[in-house]
């Protein structure tokens, strides 16, 4: 997911291992740095440095490679460095805001040598610990954040925590500005149009906007009678949480899927359900989107 400390872990990765040998050789790389140095290298016909640079580091952090899907000929680079640095026993670390299979327009051959290591799953935060990172926020900020705000804002279902801090900051600015001690109907005055608070109903369209938000795909893909893959999992997924989540019966749930008939729905939650039996990838897909939806 977004938000949840990617950059800082991988960060913190490189700086441990310099800690404990100065004679490693570590280079950190955004995604979008790798193209722009790989564009370059192309347009000034610099190729072999470019392909020594990275051939030759010991340990390679590259962050939000989810980027360099749909790039053909970065994805090709980034291949056969990956090939080379693997075979030299070297270390690779990668982050990402979806798992292997879920990044649309990643090639196979790079989605299979993705899987080939260890793969963590970072979850959101749970409220105690959202609670405590915005106390430390505050003290840090010194904005006089009372327990009880603290709370509320944590119980929201936002699990981004650069969207918290955020509001932390909005409300502390505004507390400032008008000399008013911050209290919980300040906060929602302020957060009324963005928040969403725990007791807040889920809606389909909630539900379908973060399924289509986690694939990457349209709401109208999701409603289609398209039988493509991208497609299928991600309606089906959709379906089996609305059943879950909201009171809504067959019926209802296949009308706002296009208008399909009750017995799809019925059929897609069913085949969701088997398959999580025995699919743990699917388990952890849908555990990871109903905490973008539920409070922890």
């Amino acid at each position: 997911g977004v938000g949840l400390g990617k950059t800082h872990l991988i960060n913190a990765i490189g700086n441990e291992i310099i800690s404990k040998n100065n004679n490693i050789k570590v280079s950190y790389y955004s995604s979008e740095k790798f193209t722009n140095e790989l564009i370059n290298s192309i347009r000034y016909g610099k190729m072999d440095e470019f392909r020594n640079k990275f051939r030759s580091i010991d340990v390679l952090l590259i962050d939000d490679v989810q980027f360099i899907a749909g790039k053909e000929r970065t994805q090709e680079e980034f291949f056969h460095t990956f090939n080379s640095l693997y075979e030299s026993h070297k270390q690779i670390v990668v982050t990402s805001d979806k798992f292997p299979k879920e990044i649309p327009g990643l090639e196979e051959r790079l989605r299979s040598r993705f899987e080939w290591g260890l793969i963590a799953d970072i979850q959101p935060p749970d409220i105690e610990t959202k609670q405590a990172i915005l106390e430390a926020k505050a003290e840090l900020n010194n904005i006089d954040l009372p327990s009880d705000v603290a709370l509320f804002l944590s119980s929201s279902v936002i699990s981004n925590i650069r969207e918290l801090e955020g509001y932390l900051i909005r409300i502390g600015a505004y507390s400032s500005l008008t000399s008013t001690p911050i209290s919980i109907e300040m906060a929602k005055s302020i957060l009324k149009d963005i928040i969403v608070e725990s007791n807040k109903e889920l809606t389909i369209d909630d539900i379908q906007k973060k399924v289509c938000n986690h694939f990457n795909i349209k709401i109208s893909d999701l409603k289609s009678s398209k039988r493509i893959k991208n497609f299928v999992l991600p309606r089906q997924i959709a379906m089996y949480l609305c059943r879950q989540l909201t009171s809504c019966s067959y019926p209802e749930i296949g009308e706002h899927f296009g208008g399909k008939d009750h017995s799809t729905v019925i059929h897609a939650i069913k085949k969701i359900e088997k398959n999580m039996e025995e699919d743990s990838y699917l388990r952890t897909t849908i555990k990871s989107i109903k905490n973008t939806l539920l409070p922890s």
